[in-house]
């Protein structure tokens, strides 16, 4: 009879040197501590990370924005233009398996920390560089999400047709190349384990918009049509929108016709279904101006949360428009435990905040330890950088949400 499957965690011994900040970088590396590995995160010295800043809203611990990206890491204060502070950044670029920064284009190069002057002495390492607009033509652009949103096309399907163009609720687009750069970083650390040689890789947020725009993106390369603002209509399905009840809007997504036949019969309009005019979905797509009042008459006959209720049990998706807070209450209903408590180096919790979303079999406890204060970690792991390799490789400073240690980096050699 075969083990199972180890139950470590799965990035435990990996040292992440993070020269990131803001948001895509930040959940990259967050991503990362959450998998197990060590994180040590530097940042100027007296004013941090820019979202140490992005307030309110704030906890008890400090601003939202900072906390929801920086859990499970350590934090450093090194003056990059200080001569002996650069040196030391240069110590931990040397021993990390991960280096991940959001610099302009060339910045950390012009220091002595880019990748080829890294690589010569730590062949290994696994360099993630993100930025706005890539290295080329856009490498003196500013990379802000909102306007990657702009140029990028996003804005121009999003919002009501008739109002002005839209943005996503949250910085979409840095959540995608922050996931972008995890599977970068995570399929080189699996390369470099056969062959011993870590790579740069770069992200951009302009190429993970329009590497995310899927259906939308083709339907332009691939039948010359230009996506516009629908509001919450889809192009290709109907009904697959928000439609009117008797007391709030509800989302219908109807993805096939036997659901369609379904919903009529619920609403008590089951001639719809044979309606020449809506049989079909392409049909129902050319027809839509039509269908759409015929459902909502329907539909005025109960409320959004009962029409959530009986159309589920008859298997067609629906759901009433809920709060962030109702959205994880119903996660929590579902068993799907959205949330972590986070605690301090005194095991207090001190607030609590949305999971790595990934469930593991066999389980994989969450690391739960909260963000850290700006250069809560500077004295330990700088004398750690100070001393030889050899002397540090059995005696690696250690805090509580990093129970593993790191001799160094973690290369195959050969």
């Amino acid at each position: 009879m075969t083990s199972g499957p180890e139950t470590g965690a799965p990035l435990a011994g990996i040292l992440v040197a993070d020269f990131s900040r803001v948001l895509a970088g930040p959940l990259a590396t967050m991503t990362l501590a959450d998998l197990g590995a060590r994180v040590i995160k530097v940042e100027r010295p007296g004013t941090g990370d820019d979202t140490r800043q992005w307030a309110p809203p704030s906890s008890k611990t400090g601003p939202t924005y900072f906390e929801s990206v920086n859990r499970n890491k350590e934090s450093i204060t090194l003056d990059l233009t200080d001569p002996g502070d650069l040196e030391l950044a240069r110590e931990l670029a040397r021993r990390a398996d991960v280096l991940v920064e959001n610099f302009k284009p060339g910045g950390l190069a012009a220091l002595g920390l880019g990748y080829e002057s890294l690589a010569e002495e730590n062949p290994g390492l696994v360099y993630a560089s993100i930025s706005g607009f890539g290295s080329a033509g856009g490498r003196d652009l500013p990379g802000y999400d909102f306007i990657v949103q702009a140029l990028g096309g996003l804005m121009s399907i999003t919002g009501d047709p008739e109002g002005e163009p839209c943005k996503v609720g949250v910085a979409l687009v840095d959540v995608l190349t922050a996931k972008d750069a995890t599977i970068g970083i995570l399929a080189a650390l699996s390369a470099r384990a056969s062959s011993g040689w870590g790579r740069r890789i770069e992200v951009n947020l302009l190429s993970s918009l329009q590497g995310a725009l899927a259906n939308q993106g083709q339907a332009y390369l691939g039948a010359g049509v230009v996506p516009r603002r629908m509001g919450n209509d889809h192009p290709s399905i109907v009904p697959y929108q928000l439609l009117a009840t008797a007391d709030a809007p509800l989302a219908v997504a109807v993805g096939n016709d036997a659901q369609f036949v379904r919903l009529c019969t619920a609403i008590g309009a089951p001639e719809l279904a044979v309606d020449p005019r809506f049989e079909t979905n392409s049909a129902r797509v050319r027809h839509r101006r039509d269908l759409v009042p015929l459902l909502e008459s329907g539909l005025a006959e109960a409320g959004a949360e009962s029409w959530q209720d009986s159309l589920a049990a008859v298997g067609v998706p629906a759901g009433r428009v809920a709060s962030i807070g109702e959205g994880i209450a119903y996660a929590e209903s579902l068993g799907l435990a959205p949330t972590i408590p986070v605690h301090d180096d005194g095991g207090a919790v001190v607030g609590r905040q949305v999971r790595h979303p990934i469930t593991w079999t066999p389980p994989l406890p969450p690391r739960t330890q909260a963000p850290p204060a700006l250069g809560e970690h500077t004295e330990d792991v700088v004398d750690w950088l100070r001393r030889s390799r050899t002397d540090s490789a059995s005696d690696t400073p250690q805090s509580p949400a990093h129970p593993h240690s790191h001799s160094g980096p973690g290369r195959t050699t050969s």
